[in-house]
């Protein structure tokens, strides 16, 4: 037969499939089952194996949705197996789900009769290697998860909430015996993986393409199909010479980690999730631990999340012991040096610093490692702000694959250094294999060389490997599949790696990377900067309270010697780090996830607000005072940043009929609101200035339909542009002591907004509460600005970021939606306009047009409210109350302080005796102080986190108002490094020296 005949590689996947495949168990024996349904949440071993267990045949239905059946499993190895060469002993399980993807439905996890852990049961890596001489008495934890994402139609499901999962069992027992695995066999069907695949990745007309299938047709023809076992040892020598042939000296040099992406919640419940850890973990040290057939060799595992690590360690001790034994050796390690692998677009600069200082000292408690790799394969975009984070943390490299999901333009690297807003650059690397779940496939590894950027300069790539997102990990088979592929000719060379070893290889094999400067901005998922309001919202709100709770709670400490609430914080934070997870805090998992996000925020804000009431009495006293807390960073009302004062409650301006509408005016502002709500004038006094383009109407909400092709959570799709309705008419405008309300009704839903102005400041505050029932509908609130701005500046952590309000490039055209925390600011040379907000982070900044085609200003939008229903078919229903305040004539310097002052307003405090006196004074605004703390260590040392805010060099200091002995400058996790921005400090004043959007962590010791 000629080598190149058609039918050599259909011959092959027949014959793998009918005969090879069906050949890997010898033989296999029948156990007896019996099960026991938990009736609720799941239980520990202990309690389940005191329970009655009913007998439970092979085909019967089990599990309801979210359900758990205990399985026990009894039985004996037959005798005659014993001693038989080339075979393995093996519990073998399908639970129903085979042919779904791993982790998304079906999985479970077996335990010997002692409780200690073996491994889990998942649809593609379904056995446990047994002892040979013992009676088989084992119990399997089996979890019903139903298929959430089921084809990824994404039509509305109902399997994300207990309450609509309905009962039907989900799943037949297919398969529970012992098995004898013949492991010539199984090792001929890796020999076909590897050279099947790589013929199928060669060009048709190479010599080593008819080198290799030669190679398979002979194999073929060596293989007796009714003696499978007998023949495997002579199909295997018919494919040796193939699979020994070394690769060129070109070939791209892959280094392979294990892994196993496992969100944190998604299309399951964190609970589920604490599941998932124990499951995959459990299967990555029977890798390590077992000689496994093909051998795990020096095979290394990463895993990111230190959550996911205390999960661990609360549910599974033991299992968690055996993870930390293998930390020590290094075969499993820790990366990411996050608490979670968070998003990165929404947390505000403190707690995405925090994700850092709580992953990385719980690894150097629990494990003494340092993780210096951040690891965000996941994330959906990723913040200009995070290099410098990264550096601040002690961490140096960074790694993700999500950009490769980029819809209109490539990344031009894979490996490079990346550069924040401050300068900072940190080394980077984008897999170029384009996913964090690989099999190591030809077919992936030759589109890791095919797809490198770097060729030429750089010779080598990551490829994670191992079944992710919903965890499961590597297999014996893909760790087999990267021994065939270590040094073979066709393929890149594979080599067991490890992130570090990686890395610091990278470095030096590309000493001069290319640089890329500022966001790394998704093409993709922009929908995630709206979804699921209630979670963003209880987000920001929580972040600003742990910013009051920790502040006060430290001024009492120093000024009145009261405990500081360590236990109270640290759960607190732990809780709104978790949250920041990249599949919770963007909106983009089922309802149980977001309806206990928003449980878990209520209960964060009950106990931070009874810690902030709790230290401001003890430090003002008690008395006849109402005095105004001021946690910002700057004074305003009449109260001193971080301090608090007598003052009275804050005025409102009335507004006055005009014509058929109503004007709101102060010294500063005038504007006019017409009969239908609209504004129609925004007048600015001082700059003698209207900022409402002719013919345009601001605080005008736009509805449109939000239909995405896919991802409905997750994506907006530009085309939702091309539907809209404007929101103009009322069913009432009137004149109220809270200011002008404004309520209307549309579709099934129905909105109230409230404009006021306050006496003095040139600000216009916009309150909407809203009763939301709309379907796959987006809502806007536009305001038009008579401001030729052409880029728009928008917070992001420590600073902000510049972007384009034209498209001249498909760059800008790709970037139609835009994230922003506290504010926005478009401008002219010498004027411009601030937006902020109190829970809102999706934008669109526009330039307008006038009919005579002249640039005419630029539009302000804000996405409030989107209504996806996959895979929450009940998202963002109901109630909402959201808060706007635009502020005319604002340098960037104003839009900061408007930003603080929306999310951290004054909090008055009744029956007190004395003002508070601030701890720290900044005699420079532009230097911020984000946190005030107590030193992690318990040392009583302050904390201060501060940074530059407007994009200036400046000079300033930050005076500490109580004893101190010396101030150092620290990383994140409060370690003393060299003076970056600390000039010089003395008697308690520290110096700095800020570049544009430096931070700086310093430490004020007081003993």
């Amino acid at each position: 037969m000629h080598h190149d005949d058609p039918m050599i590689l259909p011959r092959v996947a027949r014959l793998r499939r009918e005969h090879v495949q069906p050949a890997l168990y010898r033989r296999t024996a029948s156990l007896e089952i019996s099960a026991w349904v938990a009736p609720g949440e799941p239980v520990s071993f202990a309690e389940a194996q005191g329970q009655s267990y009913a007998p439970l045949a092979l085909g019967e239905a089990w599990g309801r949705p979210w359900g758990t059946v205990w399985f026990h499993v009894t039985g004996t190895v037959p005798a005659e197996w014993a001693d038989i060469a080339d075979t393995s002993i093996e519990l073998v399980a399908d639970l129903g789900a085979s042919g779904q993807q791993p982790g998304f439905a079906a999985e479970g996890l077996v335990y010997t009769a002692e409780g200690v852990v073996l491994k889990a049961i998942e649809p593609r890596n379904q056995a446990v290697t047994l002892a040979g001489d013992a009676p088989i008495d084992l119990y399997l934890e089996a979890a019903a998860n139903p298929n959430v994402g089921g084809d990824w139609t994404f039509a509305p499901t109902p399997y994300g909430s207990l309450e609509t999962a309905g009962s039907e069992l989900l799943y037949r027992l297919a398969r529970l015996e012992v098995g004898l695995l013949d492991t010539q066999v199984w090792a001929l069907e890796q020999d076909f993986f590897a050279l099947v695949g790589l013929s199928q990745e060669l060009p048709e007309s190479s010599q080593r393409r008819a080198e290799v299938i030669r190679a398979l047709d002979r194999a073929v023809d060596a293989i007796d199909p009714e003696d499978v076992s007998g023949t495997a040892v002579d199909a295997r020598a018919a494919l040796a010479p193939a699979l020994t042939t070394p690769a060129a000296a070109s070939a791209h040099h892959l280094h392979a980690v294990g892994h196993a992406h496992i969100d944190s919640a998604w299309l399951w419940p964190t609970r589920e999730t604490i599941r998932k850890v124990a499951r995959t973990f459990a299967n990555v040290c029977d890798l390590i631990e077992r000689s496994e057939t093909g051998g795990a060799g020096d095979f290394v595992f990463a895993a990111s999340s230190a959550q996911q690590y205390a999960w661990l360690k609360e549910s599974h001790p033991d299992l968690f012991a055996r993870v930390k034994r293998h930390i020590a050796a290094g075969r499993f390690v820790p990366v990411g040096g996050m608490w979670v692998e968070s998003d990165t677009n929404l947390p505000g600069g403190e707690a995405l610093a925090r994700q850092f200082v709580a992953g990385k000292q719980f690894f150097l408690d629990e494990f003494g490692v340092e993780s210096e790799e951040v690891w965000l394969p996941d994330s959906f975009g990723y913040s200009a702000a995070l290099p410098q984070i990264v550096k601040a943390s002690g961490s140096r490299w960074f790694l993700t694959q999500k950009i490769s999901w980029n819809q209109t333009n490539t990344m031009p690297h894979h490996t490079f250094r990346w550069e924040g807003i401050d300068g900072t650059r940190i080394f980077t690397h984008f897999p170029p294999v384009d996913t964090y779940n690989s099999e190591l496939s030809a077919e992936e590894l030759a589109r890791a060389e095919r797809q490198y950027a770097e060729k030429g300069s750089g010779t080598m790539s990551l490829v994670p490997f191992g079944f992710g997102d919903g965890g499961g990990g590597p297999t014996r088979e893909m760790v087999a599949a990267a021994h065939r592929t270590a040094d073979l000719e066709g393929s890149p060379t594979v080599v067991l790696s490890s992130p570090r070893r990686f890395f610091t290889e990278a470095e030096a094999d590309l000493p001069q990377p290319p640089v890329w400067s500022g966001e790394l901005y998704l093409e993709f998922h922009r929908g995630t900067y709206t979804s699921q309001a209630r979670t963003k919202q209880g987000n920001r709100r929580s972040e600003h309270l742990l910013r009051e709770a920790e502040l006060w709670a430290t001024t009492a400490a120093v000024r009145m010697g009261t405990a500081y609430p360590v236990e109270a914080l640290t759960k607190a934070w732990h809780t709104v780090l978790l949250q920041q997870f990249h599949d919770i805090l963007p909106g983009s998992s089922i309802a149980w996830v977001h309806q206990e996000a928003e449980r878990n925020y209520a209960e964060v804000a009950k106990v931070l607000g009874g810690l902030i009431d709790t230290s401001l009495r003890a430090l003002a006293g008690s008395g006849d005072l109402t005095v105004a807390a001021n946690a910002g960073p700057f004074a305003t009302a009449g109260t001193p940043a971080l301090g608090a004062a007598a003052t009275e409650p804050p005025l409102v301006v009335t507004a006055q009929p005009s014509g058929a509408g109503f004007v709101l005016e102060n010294e500063s502002l005038r504007v006019t609101v017409d009969a239908q709500g609209l504004i129609r004038s925004l007048y600015d006094r001082a700059a003698d200035r209207e900022l409402v383009p002719a013919g345009e109407a601001g605080n005008l909400l736009q509805l449109h339909r939000d239909t995405p092709v896919q991802w409905d959570a997750w994506d907006l799709d530009q085309h939702y542009r091309r539907t809209r309705t404007d929101l103009t008419e009322v069913d009432s405008i009137e004149s109220t002591p809270e200011g002008l309300r404004i309520t209307r009704s549309f579709g099934r839903s129905h909105v109230v907004q409230t404009l006021t102005l306050d006496p003095t400041e040139p600000v216009l505050h916009l309150r909407l509460e809203l009763d939301w029932h709309e379907r796959r509908k987006l809502l806007k609130l536009a305001f038009p600005l008579d401001v030729h701005a052409d880029r728009a500046a928008s917070e992001i952590q420590f600073g902000h970021i510049h972007r384009p309000t034209h498209v001249n490039t498909s760059w800008d055209v790709a970037r139609f939606e835009t994230v922003a925390h506290r504010w926005v600011h478009v401008g002219e040379a010498d004027y411009g306009v601030a937006v902020a907000n109190d829970a809102t982070y999706g934008h669109d900044i526009n330039r307008s047009e006038t009919a005579e085609g002249l640039a005419a200003g630029t539009t302000v939008r804000l996405s409030l409210l989107r209504a996806p229903t996959f895979p929450d078919p009940t998202a963002d229903q109901g109630r909402h109350t959201l808060n706007v305040a635009l502020r005319v004539g604002a340098t960037i310097g104003d839009a900061v302080r408007e930003g603080y002052r929306r999310n951290l307003p004054l909090r008055r405090i009744e029956g007190v005796a004395a003002p508070i006196a601030p701890l720290f004074e900044v005699d420079q605004p532009a230097i911020v102080i984000e946190a005030v703390k107590l030193a992690e260590d318990g040392s009583g040392d302050v904390v201060v986190r501060a940074y530059e805010s407007t994009g200036a060099r400046v000079r300033g200091r930050i005076v500490a108002r109580f004893e101190t002995t010396s101030v150092v400058e620290t990383d994140l996790l409060e370690r003393e490094v060299p003076a970056a921005g600390l000039r010089s400090a003395e008697a308690g004043t520290a110096r700095l020296e800020l570049r544009p959007f430096q931070l700086v962590t310093l430490r004020f010791r007081r003993s």
